[in-house]
């Protein structure tokens, strides 16, 4: 497991946000959106942005997802 300095590390290359917290959250964020263990409404939701503002992002960034399935909204309800 990395450590909380190399996580710091990591998350302060990532340009598109001001300070290290919002970083992380966007690393994790992304991560949980790719992983497909949460939704794009809820990665917006929790970094504070409109939906299409996220999309947007992830399209500069070259990040690329799908929308999840009925039984991942399900999931994703009781997570």
């Amino acid at each position: 497991m990395l450590s909380r300095e190399t996580r710091q590390e990591i998350a302060s290359n990532v340009q598109i946000f001001p300070d290290l917290e919002q970083k992380e959250r966007f690393l994790f964020v992304v991560g949980a959106l790719v992983s497909r263990i949460i939704s794009l409404k809820k990665a917006a939701e929790m970094m504070e942005l409109e939906v299409e503002v996220l999309l947007q992002l992830l399209e500069l960034m070259g990040i690329e997802f799908s929308y999840l399935t009925d039984d991942d909204i399900a999931l994703e309800t009781s997570w």
